[in-house]
């Protein structure tokens, strides 16, 4: 069966705005019309798409036909860009991306390649252990994840890990942890944590001191660059990736609180097995841009990741 263009746009409408209102707003219909619509592909499909909540989320197949849906306007808009002598309107990619990535080298390495093949970057932010569930509801048509396996219908490539260590600044240290990095002194030190989210702290802690979540002071604080400045403010402690703290180790600006001691999170790149020819190249630039940028191999080093 083919698939009804206007259909098809009112049930990316909903599931990209959360809600029939707001889907009819951007569509410049009414809510009635939009409702219909989506109940005609329902009817026509043999099945539900959209759990009726607040806000609207996609049902099984309604995940499914999203994926296809992404990925068919991707290679539409790409179609209809390349037919314009002038290379047409810049093409939209929507992707899944973790906090650190793109507060450190995702754009700073990509650009160039952004300038000149024209593609704006639609990105949503979470967690790197659930940005591939975005993929999975088809909220995105690529993503960086620390999951390993690809999803059906997708391909996977390592891409390297962020190396994360615990770190303060030397009064901080001085307060807290003048005899060391110990059980009892950890439970009063204060701990910045990203979001809900955010295990690393609470991994690193409870594997090396063996106190659970919830043992030890917290603020939460939901920007990378804000995390960083509370870090060095000596707000609390926190997991940092060399990207981002770059010289404040050798500057003396922030100390490891626990040092041969950090966690490791390994990233990949997923993508649609059948890709679009522009969001092949992306692919392939993102991926050798992150194996320029992150470590590839720690054999051979003397400090201890934690398990």
């Amino acid at each position: 069966m083919l698939l009804d263009s206007r259909q098809s746009e009112a049930l990316l409408a909903v599931l990209d705005s959360g809600s029939f209102e707001q889907a009819a707003a951007s569509l410049h219909l009414t809510p009635s019309a939009v409702s219909q619509r989506v109940s005609a592909m329902e009817a026509a499909i043999g099945a539900p798409l959209v759990v009726r909540s607040r806000p609207c989320r996609a049902t099984g197949p309604g995940q499914r036909l999203l994926q296809y849906l992404r990925r068919s306007r991707l290679l539409e808009q790409e179609f209809f860009a390349e037919l314009e002598e002038d290379g047409g309107r810049p093409l939209s990619v929507a992707l899944a991306v973790n906090n650190d990535t793109l507060a450190t080298w995702l754009l700073p390495e990509l650009a160039p390649f952004l300038i000149r093949e024209r593609l704006l970057l639609d990105i949503t932010l979470d967690d790197q252990d659930h940005t591939y569930s975005l993929l999975e509801l088809g909220q995105a048509i690529a993503c960086i994840s620390s999951q390993p396996l690809p999803m059906r219908g997708c391909v996977v490539e390592p891409l390297g890990f962020m190396r994360y260590s615990l770190l303060g600044t030397p009064d901080y240290r001085e307060r807290y942890f003048s005899a060391g990095f110990e059980r009892d002194a950890a439970r009063k030190a204060p701990v910045v944590v990203f979001d809900r989210k955010d295990m690393l702290q609470a991994n690193f802690i409870q594997q090396v001191l063996g106190l659970p979540p919830g043992s030890y002071p917290s603020l939460y604080i939901p920007s990378a660059e804000a995390f960083l400045n509370a870090v060095r403010l000596g707000l609390g402690s926190g997991m940092l990736p060399s990207q981002q703290y770059g010289s404040d180790l050798e500057t003396g600006k922030l100390c490891d609180l626990a040092p041969g001691r950090y966690l490791d999170v390994h990233l990949y790149w997923h993508s649609w097995r059948v890709q679009s020819p522009r969001l092949e190249k992306l692919s392939l630039e993102a991926i050798a841009a992150a194996r320029r940028v992150l470590r590839q191999d720690d054999a051979g080093e003397a400090d201890q990741e934690l398990a």
